[in-house]
């Protein structure tokens, strides 16, 4: 995610650069990211297999880069999977508009940032989340794979922290999807030049599949998450006694 306007540091989120605090302080910051957790499980519970895809908030309806993500988002909703973004415009807005139109379901992860984000209005659930660590928790726990879109330092920032949690085993080997070959060029022939200064591992390289193509992107996790693990779209039933929203998205 990514947005051309300067702006300060929350007050909350600022607590990550000014070093050791007070211990009240310290305790309560605590307790503020433990409720924002709690918070999104609860909202988040229901939602069943996801594909998350990443890219801009910059760009426009117009822009081709928008184009192919709603096209994206749609044929990922098509194959059954719910499709989540980071909730906010561009990309994020277009693969959630693919996956809404086409009848599936839509949720998103909005950041809350100084200056105004709205979610898009392309979601059938979403969570307003204050903290970027935590937003990047709920993106990828709920995922079974992960589609990386043009985008700037906020989508390679994504797609280099779902390869990490991959690599070191943290999670499963999902599949990690770069679309638009052209755009990232230069990106996947630095990740070639790591792995032939064997800074990265040579089946590090096998993380990564880059296209051009939406229907092997859909081919792609249809053999390398539906099939992989076995994917059946169950739906857990929500607790009253609990408070727990209906799991029915629409």
């Amino acid at each position: 995610m990514e947005h051309h306007q300067k702006f300060k540091l929350s007050k909350d989120e600022s607590l990550f650069v000014r070093g050791p605090l007070s211990r009240f302080k310290e305790l309560s910051f605590a307790f503020k990211v433990f409720f924002n957790f709690i918070k999104a499980f609860r909202k988040m519970h229901f939602i069943g297999p996801c594909v998350t895809v990443f890219g801009s908030a910059r760009f426009n309806n117009d822009s081709d880069h928008y184009k192919n993500a709603e096209q994206i988002g749609a044929a990922l909703a098509k194959t059954g999977f719910t499709v989540m973004t980071g909730g906010g415009p561009g990309i994020m807005e277009a693969a959630n508009k693919g996956a809404f139109q086409a009848g599936g379901h839509s949720v998103g992860c909005n950041i809350i940032l100084p200056f105004e984000q709205k979610p898009n209005p392309y979601l059938h659930r979403w969570i307003n989340i204050p903290y970027f660590f935590l937003r990047k928790v709920i993106l990828v726990k709920y995922s079974y794979a992960f589609v990386v879109m043009p985008g700037g330092i906020g989508t390679l920032d994504e797609l280099f922290e779902a390869l990490t949690l991959i690599q070191t085993k943290v999670i499963q080997n999902f599949p990690v999807v770069i679309f638009d070959s052209g755009y990232h060029k230069e990106l996947c022939e630095h990740i070639q030049l790591m792995a032939k200064n064997e800074s990265i591992s040579p089946e590090d390289m096998e993380l990564l599949f880059v296209t051009d193509s939406v229907e092997d992107v859909i081919k792609h996790i249809e053999t390398y998450s539906i099939k992989k693990f076995g994917l059946v779209k169950k739906q857990a039933k929500p607790k009253w006694w609990l408070g727990e929203l209906s799991n029915k998205l629409k």
